[in-house]
């Protein structure tokens, strides 16, 4: 254009580029507020990625796809180590309060066996922490996250809200839909 002292409109046209294109300047987007908070969730949650981290920040409240948030992730230096050898507890441990009274606290766990043909099947079991009650079996073949989350919905309808739910980290109790299902619920 300032060579050939051509308007803009005919440089391109003559170059086959929308002037949209041309005329595009790419917003400086403020990533501040969304790396710290990415930072702070990681640290919390030293062996989740950024997909499960990204979940977390939604229920924060900010908005950004999957690409922003492995950009980030990934300039940080926030990726999750391969682990070798012995698990250890990472990161301080608040003290477990003790309950003071029934649907404070529930206590999920798996128990699995075999039946005399070989097949295996697994049990959760959920316990009143309070009345130290089973308050829940379920035993079948397969128990997914999703099937969790069902069963949990099912016990909150006949026997009321838990404030807490304490659980190891089994990949069941860890899921994309146990995610969810706290969210939706609002049970710590």
């Amino acid at each position: 254009m300032k060579v050939h002292q051509l308007s803009e409109r005919r440089a391109c046209r003559l170059t086959d580029t929308d002037r949209s294109t041309f005329q595009y300047e790419k917003k400086t987007g403020g990533d501040a507020p969304l790396r710290e908070k990415l930072r702070e969730l990681a640290g919390k949650r030293r062996r989740f990625g950024y997909r499960r981290l990204g979940i977390l920040l939604e229920r924060e409240g900010f908005c950004a796809n999957h690409k922003k948030i492995y950009r980030i992730y990934t300039e940080e230096g926030l990726s999750v180590k391969r682990r070798r050898g012995r698990k250890r507890a990472t990161g301080t441990r608040a003290p477990m309060l003790v309950p003071t009274g029934p649907n404070q606290r529930w206590s999920l766990d798996f128990v699995s066996d075999a039946l005399s043909d070989g097949r295996r099947f697994r049990t959760l079991n959920i316990v009143d922490d309070f009345a130290r009650e089973a308050i829940a079996m379920v035993a079948d073949t397969s128990l997914s996250g999703t099937r969790v989350a069902r069963e949990l919905s099912r016990l909150i309808e006949r026997r009321g809200k838990p404030k807490m739910i304490v659980s190891d980290n089994g990949t069941e109790l860890t899921s994309r839909a146990i995610l969810k299902w706290t969210k939706d619920t609002r049970v710590a």
